[in-house]
């Protein structure tokens, strides 16, 4: 098991004016052991900064470090990482026993250790009853937990997980996404995860990079990430619903974008007066749109629970902000400025 280091990373495709730049100056420190979710909308670099970690993609600049050794120009063979697929890539004629064995038979480790290795993993993963089935007598989920007990049973310094959950349904993936924290719990492998979902994100993450556009716009924990948004895009980003970003609501300077969390805003008489345009109603909470101002104003929403008394479609709400859960942001950078 090793940290992993990013100093200045970029990535260019093309050389002169042609050239692309995918990657800006990425720096980032992740110790021994942390469980580190990358995250962020589809072309914003992340997936191809896991590839330059695995020795899949060159590195144009900068220094990737496995363990205190630089590793820009070694084979994906010599860097000891392990990676996990968002497609499984399961050999579909070998049952899952010899799909997990395969890597370590190229590597001439001894039968009676590959035994030991894969029944190890299996009894992990829960896969010990099905070792001579062939993937296509799997489900989704259990081909994803051999394609990750393929990668355990390498016994690798660093875990690279690159959109494993996207081919599983919603069920699947939070069940595999409990079944990846034990796996951590259990294994402690230094782990980088890529998705674009932010629940997953904010699920498994010790700390989470958020990427916007090939930069790293925060990198913190979940809950640094969540209460204290670095910048515009992180809160639009991370939460579901986004956080609402205003404008023109009372008291926001010229200069300033105001935001709040949805649950951070009262229903009531006074603040601010808001038209009702939708609700959703989602079992145990209820979701309102909103338009400030009557119906040519800003749009927000607001978290309520099911037991708070629903208005009408139409009707004229106060909405009071909670004054310790404002944020402001710079309205030209969109960086945060308040404490």
């Amino acid at each position: 098991m090793a940290s992993i280091s990013f100093k200045n990373i970029t990535k260019r495709y093309g050389t002169g004016k042609a050239a692309v730049q995918i990657l800006h100056g990425i720096d980032a420190e992740i110790n021994d052991h942390e469980f580190i979710v990358i995250v962020g909308p589809s072309g914003c670099g992340k997936s191809t900064l896991l590839r330059m970690v695995a020795g899949l993609e060159e590195v144009t600049g900068g220094q990737i470090c496995i363990g205190g050794k630089v590793v820009n120009d070694l084979e994906p063979s010599e860097r000891d990482i392990a990676m996990v697929f968002q497609n499984y890539a399961l050999y579909p004629h070998m049952s899952v026993f010899d799909n997990m064995a395969y890597g370590l038979k190229i590597a001439k480790v001894p039968v009676s250790e590959i035994k030991q290795r894969v029944d190890k993993a299996a009894g992990i993963l829960e896969l010990g009853h099905l070792l001579a089935r062939k993937p296509r007598e799997l489900s989704g989920g259990q081909r994803q937990r051999v394609a990750m007990g393929r990668a355990i049973v390498r016994q690798p310094q660093v875990f690279l997980f690159d959109e494993p959950l996207s081919n599983l349904d919603a069920k699947l993936r939070v069940q595999t996404r409990l079944e990846i924290q034990k796996l951590h719990r259990e294994l402690g492998i230094t782990s980088l995860f890529v998705t674009h979902d932010q629940v997953e994100a904010m699920t498994l993450a010790q700390r989470m990079m958020v990427m916007n556009a090939g930069r790293m716009e925060q990198f913190g924990t979940p809950e640094e990430v969540y209460h204290r948004p670095a910048t515009t895009f992180v809160a639009g980003f991370i939460g579901s619903p986004p956080m609402n970003l205003l404008t023109s609501a009372t008291g926001v300077k010229s200069a300033h974008i105001l935001g709040i969390r949805p649950e951070h805003l009262d229903v009531g008489t006074g603040g601010w007066q808001a038209v009702v345009e939708s609700i959703e109603m989602l079992g145990a909470e209820r979701l309102l749109y909103c338009r400030l101002g009557g119906l040519s104003g800003e749009q927000l929403v607001v978290r309520t629970e099911e037991s708070v008394r629903s208005p009408a479609l139409g009707q004229t709400i106060g909405l009071v902000p909670r004054a310790d859960r404002i944020h402001h942001f710079d309205a030209t950078t969109g960086a945060r400025v308040s404490a």
